[in-house]
Protein backbone atom coordinates (compact mmCIF):
# COMPACT_ATOMS: atom_id res chain seq x y z
CA UNK A 1 0.00 0.00 0.00
CA UNK A 2 1.49 3.29 -1.04
CA UNK A 3 1.75 6.32 1.21
CA UNK A 4 -0.99 8.14 -0.72
CA UNK A 5 -3.43 5.24 -0.53
CA UNK A 6 -2.73 4.75 3.13
CA UNK A 7 -3.44 8.39 3.85
CA UNK A 8 -6.56 8.24 1.72
CA UNK A 9 -8.19 5.39 3.58
CA UNK A 10 -6.69 5.08 7.04
CA UNK A 11 -8.00 7.07 9.94
CA UNK A 12 -5.12 9.33 10.86
CA UNK A 13 -5.90 9.80 14.49
CA UNK A 14 -4.08 11.65 17.22
CA UNK A 15 -4.30 11.09 20.95
CA UNK A 16 -5.18 13.82 23.34
CA UNK A 17 -4.52 13.60 27.04
CA UNK A 18 -6.47 16.45 28.53
CA UNK A 19 -7.24 15.97 32.22
CA UNK A 20 -9.47 18.62 33.68
CA UNK A 21 -11.98 17.25 36.16
CA UNK A 22 -13.42 14.69 38.56
CA UNK A 23 -10.95 14.19 41.37
CA UNK A 24 -13.26 11.87 43.27
CA UNK A 25 -15.41 10.13 40.66
CA UNK A 26 -18.82 11.80 40.86
CA UNK A 27 -21.82 9.47 40.48
CA UNK A 28 -23.59 9.64 37.14
CA UNK A 29 -26.89 11.54 37.23
CA UNK A 30 -30.05 9.52 37.88
CA UNK A 31 -28.14 6.70 39.59
CA UNK A 32 -30.43 4.40 41.59
CA UNK A 33 -27.81 1.94 42.81
CA UNK A 34 -24.02 1.80 42.99
CA UNK A 35 -21.95 -1.38 42.67
CA UNK A 36 -18.36 -1.37 43.89
CA UNK A 37 -16.11 -3.95 42.25
CA UNK A 38 -12.81 -5.29 43.54
CA UNK A 39 -9.97 -3.17 42.22
CA UNK A 40 -11.78 0.13 42.65
CA UNK A 41 -14.13 0.03 39.67
CA UNK A 42 -17.53 1.61 40.35
CA UNK A 43 -20.68 0.86 38.37
CA UNK A 44 -23.71 3.13 38.57
CA UNK A 45 -27.16 1.75 37.77
CA UNK A 46 -28.94 4.49 35.83
CA UNK A 47 -32.58 4.78 34.76
CA UNK A 48 -32.60 3.63 31.13
CA UNK A 49 -34.85 6.54 30.18
CA UNK A 50 -32.49 9.08 31.77
CA UNK A 51 -29.20 7.80 30.38
CA UNK A 52 -26.55 10.23 29.05
CA UNK A 53 -27.57 9.90 25.37
CA UNK A 54 -30.67 12.00 26.05
CA UNK A 55 -28.39 14.98 26.69
CA UNK A 56 -27.62 15.20 22.96
CA UNK A 57 -29.67 18.04 21.40
CA UNK A 58 -30.87 15.79 18.58
CA UNK A 59 -32.00 13.06 20.97
CA UNK A 60 -34.15 14.93 23.49
CA UNK A 61 -37.34 13.34 22.15
CA UNK A 62 -35.85 10.05 21.00
CA UNK A 63 -37.91 6.91 21.60
CA UNK A 64 -35.65 4.13 22.79
CA UNK A 65 -35.56 1.05 20.58
CA UNK A 66 -35.41 -1.89 22.97
CA UNK A 67 -34.63 -4.55 20.35
CA UNK A 68 -33.24 -4.50 16.84
CA UNK A 69 -35.02 -5.75 13.75
CA UNK A 70 -32.08 -8.02 12.95
CA UNK A 71 -32.09 -11.63 11.96
CA UNK A 72 -30.69 -14.16 14.39
CA UNK A 73 -27.06 -15.20 14.07
CA UNK A 74 -28.09 -18.57 12.61
CA UNK A 75 -30.29 -16.92 9.98
CA UNK A 76 -27.57 -14.46 9.01
CA UNK A 77 -24.95 -17.15 8.50
CA UNK A 78 -27.04 -19.95 7.04
CA UNK A 79 -25.44 -19.52 3.60
CA UNK A 80 -21.87 -19.58 4.95
CA UNK A 81 -19.73 -22.70 5.15
CA UNK A 82 -18.59 -23.61 8.66
CA UNK A 83 -21.19 -21.33 10.22
CA UNK A 84 -19.88 -18.31 12.07
CA UNK A 85 -21.05 -18.89 15.59
CA UNK A 86 -20.46 -16.60 18.53
CA UNK A 87 -19.52 -17.79 21.99
CA UNK A 88 -22.16 -16.89 24.51
CA UNK A 89 -21.36 -14.33 27.16
CA UNK A 90 -20.29 -15.97 30.41
CA UNK A 91 -21.13 -14.29 33.66
CA UNK A 92 -19.34 -10.96 33.88
CA UNK A 93 -16.89 -10.53 36.76
CA UNK A 94 -18.81 -7.56 38.12
CA UNK A 95 -21.94 -9.71 38.50
CA UNK A 96 -20.38 -11.22 41.63
CA UNK A 97 -20.76 -7.84 43.33
CA UNK A 98 -24.36 -7.12 42.35
CA UNK A 99 -26.76 -6.55 39.47
CA UNK A 100 -28.70 -3.52 38.36
CA UNK A 101 -32.44 -3.34 39.09
CA UNK A 102 -35.01 -3.74 36.32
CA UNK A 103 -35.39 -0.58 34.28
CA UNK A 104 -31.79 0.51 34.82
CA UNK A 105 -28.55 0.02 32.89
CA UNK A 106 -25.01 -0.37 34.26
CA UNK A 107 -22.65 2.49 33.41
CA UNK A 108 -19.01 2.45 34.39
CA UNK A 109 -18.25 5.51 36.49
CA UNK A 110 -15.49 7.59 34.88
CA UNK A 111 -12.12 7.50 36.58
CA UNK A 112 -10.79 10.44 38.55
CA UNK A 113 -8.80 11.41 35.44
CA UNK A 114 -11.92 11.60 33.30
CA UNK A 115 -13.07 14.66 31.43
CA UNK A 116 -15.26 15.05 28.37
CA UNK A 117 -12.09 15.53 26.36
CA UNK A 118 -10.08 12.74 27.93
CA UNK A 119 -8.77 10.52 25.15
CA UNK A 120 -11.02 12.19 22.61
CA UNK A 121 -9.52 11.64 19.20
CA UNK A 122 -9.06 14.37 16.67
CA UNK A 123 -8.40 14.25 12.94
CA UNK A 124 -4.98 15.65 12.12
CA UNK A 125 -3.68 14.60 8.73
CA UNK A 126 -0.05 15.41 9.50
CA UNK A 127 0.03 14.10 13.06
CA UNK A 128 2.08 10.94 13.57
CA UNK A 129 0.78 9.94 16.98
CA UNK A 130 -0.82 6.70 15.79
CA UNK A 131 0.18 3.45 14.16
CA UNK A 132 -2.22 1.08 12.41
CA UNK A 133 -1.98 -2.47 11.09
CA UNK A 134 -5.27 -3.14 9.33
CA UNK A 135 -7.25 -5.04 6.73
CA UNK A 136 -9.71 -2.96 4.72
CA UNK A 137 -12.51 -3.51 2.24
CA UNK A 138 -14.17 -0.60 0.45
CA UNK A 139 -16.02 0.47 -2.66
CA UNK A 140 -19.45 -1.00 -1.90
CA UNK A 141 -22.43 -0.07 0.24
CA UNK A 142 -22.08 -1.69 3.65
CA UNK A 143 -24.82 -2.18 6.23
CA UNK A 144 -22.80 -4.15 8.72
CA UNK A 145 -19.67 -6.03 9.71
CA UNK A 146 -18.75 -8.83 12.06
CA UNK A 147 -15.52 -10.42 13.27
CA UNK A 148 -13.98 -12.62 15.93
CA UNK A 149 -11.17 -10.77 17.73
CA UNK A 150 -8.74 -12.58 19.99
CA UNK A 151 -8.36 -10.75 23.30
CA UNK A 152 -4.95 -9.82 24.70
CA UNK A 153 -3.56 -7.41 27.29
CA UNK A 154 -0.74 -5.62 25.48
CA UNK A 155 1.87 -3.67 27.38
CA UNK A 156 1.11 0.08 27.40
CA UNK A 157 4.05 2.30 28.25
CA UNK A 158 2.30 5.31 29.79
CA UNK A 159 -1.04 6.96 30.48
CA UNK A 160 -0.58 8.95 27.27
CA UNK A 161 -0.76 5.74 25.21
CA UNK A 162 -3.40 3.19 24.35
CA UNK A 163 -3.57 -0.01 22.32
CA UNK A 164 -6.74 -1.34 20.72
CA UNK A 165 -8.19 -3.85 18.30
CA UNK A 166 -11.46 -3.11 16.58
CA UNK A 167 -14.06 -3.34 13.83
CA UNK A 168 -14.82 -0.02 12.15
CA UNK A 169 -17.38 1.21 9.59
CA UNK A 170 -16.89 4.58 7.90
CA UNK A 171 -18.41 6.92 5.34
CA UNK A 172 -17.24 10.29 4.08
CA UNK A 173 -14.01 12.08 3.12
CA UNK A 174 -10.97 11.92 5.36
CA UNK A 175 -11.37 15.41 6.83
CA UNK A 176 -15.06 15.08 7.72
CA UNK A 177 -15.84 11.37 7.84
CA UNK A 178 -18.35 9.62 10.06
CA UNK A 179 -17.23 6.46 11.83
CA UNK A 180 -18.51 3.95 14.36
CA UNK A 181 -16.26 1.28 15.80
CA UNK A 182 -15.95 -1.22 18.63
CA UNK A 183 -13.54 -3.77 20.04
CA UNK A 184 -11.16 -4.05 22.97
CA UNK A 185 -8.62 -1.58 24.33
CA UNK A 186 -5.99 -1.14 27.01
CA UNK A 187 -6.35 2.56 27.76
CA UNK A 188 -4.96 3.61 31.17
CA UNK A 189 -6.15 7.20 31.02
CA UNK A 190 -9.70 6.28 30.06
CA UNK A 191 -10.08 3.30 32.42
CA UNK A 192 -7.52 4.04 35.15
CA UNK A 193 -5.89 0.60 34.90
CA UNK A 194 -3.87 -1.63 32.57
CA UNK A 195 -6.69 -4.11 31.93
CA UNK A 196 -8.47 -4.92 28.69
CA UNK A 197 -11.86 -3.26 28.25
CA UNK A 198 -14.69 -3.48 25.75
CA UNK A 199 -15.00 -0.11 24.01
CA UNK A 200 -16.97 1.76 21.38
CA UNK A 201 -16.27 5.03 19.59
CA UNK A 202 -18.05 7.39 17.19
CA UNK A 203 -17.64 10.72 15.42
CA UNK A 204 -19.62 12.55 12.75
CA UNK A 205 -17.15 15.27 11.73
CA UNK A 206 -13.81 13.60 11.19
CA UNK A 207 -13.00 13.73 14.92
CA UNK A 208 -12.86 17.50 14.97
CA UNK A 209 -15.52 18.38 17.54
CA UNK A 210 -17.81 15.37 17.99
CA UNK A 211 -17.49 11.88 19.30
CA UNK A 212 -15.98 10.00 22.22
CA UNK A 213 -15.36 6.60 23.72
CA UNK A 214 -18.16 4.59 25.33
CA UNK A 215 -20.79 6.77 27.07
CA UNK A 216 -18.43 9.63 27.87
CA UNK A 217 -20.55 11.95 25.75
CA UNK A 218 -24.14 11.71 24.49
CA UNK A 219 -24.47 9.61 21.34
CA UNK A 220 -24.90 5.93 22.19
CA UNK A 221 -28.01 4.33 23.69
CA UNK A 222 -27.27 1.39 25.95
CA UNK A 223 -29.97 -1.26 26.21
CA UNK A 224 -28.27 -4.22 27.87
CA UNK A 225 -28.29 -4.59 31.64
CA UNK A 226 -25.85 -7.50 31.35
CA UNK A 227 -22.89 -6.03 29.44
CA UNK A 228 -21.81 -2.40 29.27
CA UNK A 229 -19.28 -0.32 27.37
CA UNK A 230 -16.00 -0.12 29.25
CA UNK A 231 -16.52 -3.47 30.99
CA UNK A 232 -13.33 -5.31 31.96
CA UNK A 233 -12.92 -8.30 29.62
CA UNK A 234 -9.40 -9.31 30.69
CA UNK A 235 -10.81 -12.72 31.67
CA UNK A 236 -11.28 -13.41 27.95
CA UNK A 237 -7.50 -13.33 27.47
CA UNK A 238 -6.48 -15.66 24.64
CA UNK A 239 -10.09 -16.26 23.59
CA UNK A 240 -12.21 -14.74 20.86
CA UNK A 241 -14.89 -12.16 21.34
CA UNK A 242 -17.39 -11.52 18.55
CA UNK A 243 -18.12 -7.93 17.60
CA UNK A 244 -20.92 -7.08 15.18
CA UNK A 245 -22.14 -3.67 14.01
CA UNK A 246 -25.32 -3.73 11.91
CA UNK A 247 -27.72 -1.14 10.51
CA UNK A 248 -31.38 -1.55 11.38
CA UNK A 249 -33.09 -0.85 8.03
CA UNK A 250 -36.30 0.34 9.66
CA UNK A 251 -34.98 2.70 12.33
CA UNK A 252 -31.59 3.61 10.77
CA UNK A 253 -29.87 2.85 14.07
CA UNK A 254 -26.51 1.05 14.06
CA UNK A 255 -26.61 -1.78 16.59
CA UNK A 256 -23.57 -3.05 18.49
CA UNK A 257 -23.58 -6.71 19.45
CA UNK A 258 -21.03 -8.40 21.71
CA UNK A 259 -21.08 -12.22 21.66
CA UNK A 260 -24.72 -12.23 20.52
CA UNK A 261 -25.77 -9.75 23.22
CA UNK A 262 -27.19 -6.49 21.86
CA UNK A 263 -25.50 -3.79 23.94
CA UNK A 264 -27.21 -0.82 22.29
CA UNK A 265 -27.01 1.44 19.28
CA UNK A 266 -25.83 4.65 17.69
CA UNK A 267 -29.08 6.43 16.75
CA UNK A 268 -29.74 7.57 13.21
CA UNK A 269 -30.59 11.09 14.37
CA UNK A 270 -26.93 11.93 15.02
CA UNK A 271 -25.73 10.54 11.68
CA UNK A 272 -25.76 11.92 8.15
CA UNK A 273 -23.52 9.98 5.74
CA UNK A 274 -23.72 6.83 7.86
CA UNK A 275 -27.47 7.02 8.28
CA UNK A 276 -28.05 4.62 5.40
CA UNK A 277 -24.70 3.01 4.58
CA UNK A 278 -20.98 2.73 5.15
CA UNK A 279 -18.47 2.85 2.33
CA UNK A 280 -15.44 1.35 4.10
CA UNK A 281 -14.96 -1.44 6.63
CA UNK A 282 -11.73 -1.86 8.57
CA UNK A 283 -10.44 -4.54 10.97
CA UNK A 284 -7.18 -4.41 12.89
CA UNK A 285 -5.00 -2.93 15.58
CA UNK A 286 -4.00 0.57 16.61
CA UNK A 287 -1.43 2.09 18.93
CA UNK A 288 -1.76 5.73 19.88
CA UNK A 289 1.19 7.47 21.56
CA UNK A 290 3.10 10.76 21.41
CA UNK A 291 6.16 8.57 20.80
CA UNK A 292 4.91 6.80 17.68
CA UNK A 293 7.15 7.58 14.73
CA UNK A 294 9.96 9.03 16.85
CA UNK A 295 13.54 8.14 15.96
CA UNK A 296 15.03 7.19 18.35
CA UNK A 297 12.76 6.78 21.34
CA UNK A 298 9.78 5.00 19.78
CA UNK A 299 7.10 3.89 22.23
CA UNK A 300 7.29 0.40 23.68
CA UNK A 301 3.50 0.17 23.73
CA UNK A 302 2.55 -3.13 22.09
CA UNK A 303 -0.16 -3.93 19.56
CA UNK A 304 -2.27 -7.10 19.58
CA UNK A 305 -0.52 -9.74 21.68
CA UNK A 306 2.77 -7.88 21.54
CA UNK A 307 4.22 -10.55 19.25
CA UNK A 308 5.03 -10.18 15.59
CA UNK A 309 3.04 -12.17 13.04
CA UNK A 310 3.08 -15.96 13.09
CA UNK A 311 0.54 -18.60 12.12
CA UNK A 312 0.40 -20.47 15.41
CA UNK A 313 -1.88 -18.29 17.49
CA UNK A 314 0.72 -16.08 19.12
CA UNK A 315 0.05 -12.87 17.22
CA UNK A 316 -3.01 -10.67 17.31
CA UNK A 317 -5.69 -12.47 15.32
CA UNK A 318 -8.96 -11.42 13.70
CA UNK A 319 -11.02 -14.11 11.98
CA UNK A 320 -14.51 -14.56 10.55
CA UNK A 321 -14.30 -11.11 8.94
CA UNK A 322 -17.73 -10.63 7.39
CA UNK A 323 -19.74 -7.84 5.84
CA UNK A 324 -23.35 -7.02 5.07
CA UNK A 325 -24.04 -5.24 1.78
CA UNK A 326 -27.41 -3.53 2.22
CA UNK A 327 -28.91 -6.73 3.55
CA UNK A 328 -28.61 -8.79 6.70
CA UNK A 329 -26.90 -11.68 4.98
CA UNK A 330 -23.32 -11.95 6.18
CA UNK A 331 -20.72 -12.73 3.54
CA UNK A 332 -16.98 -12.70 3.04
CA UNK A 333 -15.60 -9.58 1.32
CA UNK A 334 -14.59 -10.13 -2.27
CA UNK A 335 -11.65 -7.77 -1.92
CA UNK A 336 -9.21 -6.83 0.85
CA UNK A 337 -6.16 -4.66 1.06
CA UNK A 338 -3.85 -4.38 4.04
CA UNK A 339 -1.53 -1.76 5.46
CA UNK A 340 0.90 -1.14 8.31
CA UNK A 341 2.21 2.28 9.21
CA UNK A 342 5.35 0.90 10.85
CA UNK A 343 6.34 -2.55 9.65
CA UNK A 344 9.40 -2.72 11.90
CA UNK A 345 7.29 -2.08 14.99
CA UNK A 346 3.88 -3.58 14.16
CA UNK A 347 3.44 -5.88 11.17
CA UNK A 348 0.52 -7.74 9.61
CA UNK A 349 -0.38 -10.55 7.24
CA UNK A 350 -3.70 -11.53 5.66
CA UNK A 351 -3.82 -15.29 5.27
CA UNK A 352 -6.41 -16.25 2.67
CA UNK A 353 -5.10 -18.81 0.18
CA UNK A 354 -4.52 -21.93 2.28
CA UNK A 355 -7.36 -21.55 4.78
CA UNK A 356 -11.16 -21.92 4.41
CA UNK A 357 -11.71 -18.29 5.47
CA UNK A 358 -9.39 -15.27 5.59
CA UNK A 359 -7.54 -14.68 8.86
CA UNK A 360 -5.78 -11.41 9.68
CA UNK A 361 -2.65 -11.51 11.85
CA UNK A 362 -1.24 -8.27 13.20
CA UNK A 363 0.72 -6.61 15.98
CA UNK A 364 4.13 -6.31 17.54
CA UNK A 365 6.07 -5.12 20.59
CA UNK A 366 6.85 -1.59 19.47
CA UNK A 367 10.41 -0.83 20.57
CA UNK A 368 10.35 -3.20 23.55
CA UNK A 369 13.15 -5.77 23.05
CA UNK A 370 12.86 -5.07 19.34
CA UNK A 371 16.01 -3.68 17.70
CA UNK A 372 14.18 -3.31 14.38
CA UNK A 373 11.88 -0.64 15.80
CA UNK A 374 13.87 2.59 16.26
Amino acid sequence: MTFKLRNLFLLLIACTSIVTSQKTGIPIKHTTKTIRVKGGEIIDCVDIYKQPAFNHPALKNHTIQMKSHMYSASEQTKTLPNSVSSSKVPSQTWHKYGRCPNGTIPIRRPSKNYSTNTMRRRNEITNANHSFSVAITEGFSYSGSKANIKVFKPFVESNDDYSSSQVMIRNGPLRSFETIEAGWAVNPRAYNDDKTHLFAYWTVDGMQNTGCFDLNCPGFFQISDDVFLGVDITDYYGSDITIQISLDPYKHNWWLTFNDVEIGYWPGEILSRLKSQGTLVQWGGEVCSPKVGTHPGHTSTAMGSGQTVDFFGGAGTISKMLIEENSHELKHPEYFFTSSDEWDCYDQYLRKYDVPEPVFYYGGPGSRNNPRCP
